[in-house]
């Protein structure tokens, strides 16, 4: 999908990943230790059912544990339960795993289970379209959890394991018992840290420590499968805004691990035997615009055409990341180099030369130069330039812009309002996905068509949520591409999202820094530190 970079960073390997359910340094050297991360934003939202923020599932996965994960084949494996299915698929079995126990000691139950999955089932894609297709779903003893469909859904293991956008960590039934709709206030988990409230500055720092009750399972890690067995005794996570800060910070080992690297910046590191610089994200992100289908101008189908006409992806790519080889044009919405893509509808996107019909579709449309609220993080490297160049593009279109700049957790908040855009909501803002995440339809967030239900922008459109159901139904892999095709088509017309393109950033650690797994997701088990 990406070029490989030319200079010679160290690759992690699968070979490495492993070994480490099963390798535990018992040298001194390794005892007492912390690791300093700077992640990709501050973390202010704790609750990972509300929103989809990256940094929010990457603080969830250490605290919560989910009943099964996805392993880098993409094949579910048990994580807190095993499972079976009945001949007719539409009974699922979970049983809970010995020694499961949250962190204020209680032990995990099926009913905690229960409570989590419904509340997970409200907010997810995925989720929703299971919970239509729920007959039951009980605690039918403290350890089995019984889950009965109306009707068989072959891709079930795959959404209730997939790895992002929304996973369905499990929580207390106290806690899980929530409304959807309202954030939690209590973070206890099972996983294999502890949240240490008593230190989080929101935004600022975040610190967690290894739960010694913790019972890893057997198997070697694999992604977010397998044992995850925890070498270190603490983690902080410190949010440095600047890059170059965290550049700085890293060289001179203040900091242990840097997320997200900005490319212009990787020369500082060359030379450097103490740091390490590679790409162990192996599947790509996806950056793409948002407008929210709920106020002007938006709420018009021609003025969002407008919009996807008048953006083009390589400029956008080009002040992003700068170096080709590490980003790739690309208009299908569920990820080029996926079974799944498509490249309908996307010839102006990725080739340019649709200004011209962005005027003439504003005019037909009666655009009355309604100022177009575009939300702009300042503190993201992989968030703060797609703004800047998105917002020239309308301009130079007809669009009246407002680029209102505020940090990216601001942002995630903001995106949640509902309110009009001159009363403290918003029209449009630039997000990331992971691939992985939107290369299903089913549980892509940005194809729920459910309106109020739906992810922020809040479309309500019955023809996507038809063609997910024709998908559903497709008995074969040819039919399921002709369907996404259809989708692919839709999505574009409707404006459901604005594809801008993929792209790959490097992450750095300090070589002290060994046994990292790979994996799309960012976690610290597994990893040893040497002092």
């Amino acid at each position: 999908m990406f070029n490989r970079p030319r200079l010679a960073f160290k690759t992690a390997t699968l070979a490495t990943a492993a070994l480490l359910g099963t390798t535990m340094l018992s040298s001194a050297a390794f005892a007492q230790s912390t690791v300093k991360a700077v992640m990709h934003s501050g973390l202010r939202v704790l609750d990972p059912v509300i929103t989809t923020a990256h940094i929010t599932r990457n603080h969830a996965y250490m605290i919560y544990d989910v009943l099964i994960a996805q392993d880098s084949a993409f094949q579910p494996q048990p994580q807190m339960a095993d499972w079976t299915v009945s001949d007719d698929m539409l009974t699922y079995t979970f049983t809970l795993r010995d020694g499961l126990t949250f962190h204020d000691g209680a032990p995990v139950t099926a009913a905690d289970a229960v409570a989590s999955l419904n509340r997970w089932g409200q907010k997810d894609a995925g989720g929703q379209v299971i919970m239509d297709r729920t007959a039951s779903l009980e605690a039918t003893d403290d350890t089995t959890i019984t889950w009965t469909l109306t009707e068989p859904f072959v891709p079930m293991l795959d959404v209730l394991s997939k790895q992002s956008a929304l996973p369905p960590f499990i929580m207390p039934a106290r806690i899980a018992e929530t409304s959807a709709d309202e954030a939690i206030t209590e973070y206890v988990g099972s996983g294999p840290f502890r949240f240490v409230e008593a230190e989080f500055q929101p935004g600022l720092m975040v610190v967690y420590e290894k739960f010694d009750d913790y019972v890893p399972r057997d198997e070697p890690a694999d992604w977010m499968a397998g044992g995850k067995v925890v070498n270190v005794d603490r983690v902080e996570w410190v949010n440095m805004p600047d890059i170059q800060t965290a550049v700085n910070a890293l060289s001179g080992g203040e900091v242990d691990y840097v997320e997200a690297m900005q490319v212009d910046l990787i020369p500082l590191l060359e030379g450097d035997p103490n740091v390490v610089v590679e790409t162990r994200e192996p599947t790509g992100m996806q950056t793409m615009t948002r407008m929210n289908f709920l106020h002007p101008p938006f709420d018009n189908q021609q003025v969002r055409q407008a919009a996807l006409k008048a953006i083009t992806q390589e400029p956008v790519l080009a002040a992003m990341v700068g170096n080709p080889e590490y980003y790739s044009v690309c208009g299908a919405i569920l990820g080029c180099g996926t079974p799944l893509a498509s490249d309908a509808q996307t010839e102006t996107l990725t080739q340019g030369g649709g200004a011209d019909e962005a005027r003439a579709l504003l005019e037909e449309a009666g655009y009355d130069g309604t100022p177009v609220v575009l939300m702009a993080p300042t503190d993201m490297v992989a968030l703060a330039t797609q703004p800047v160049v998105v917002s020239q593009m309308l301009r130079e279109a007809g669009f009246e812009v407002e680029l209102q700049p505020m940090d990216w957790q601001t942002l995630v908040t903001r995106r949640a309002s509902q309110a009009a855009p001159a009363e403290g909501g918003w029209n449009i803002f630039i997000t990331n996905w992971m691939v992985p995440e939107i290369s299903n339809p089913i549980s892509n967030p940005m194809l729920n068509g459910r309106g109020s239900d739906a992810w922020f922008g809040w479309p309500e459109d019955e023809m996507i949520e038809a063609l997910k159901e024709d998908f559903i139904d497709a008995e074969t892999p040819e039919a399921q591409v002709e369907v996404a095709q259809q989708i692919q088509t839709h999505a574009l017309d409707n404006g459901l999202l604005i594809p801008l393109g993929q792209y790959t950033l490097p992450q750095a650690r300090r070589a002290t820094i060994t046994d990292m797994i790979q994996s799309p997701v960012p976690v610290f088990w597994g990893m040893q530190k040497a002092e």
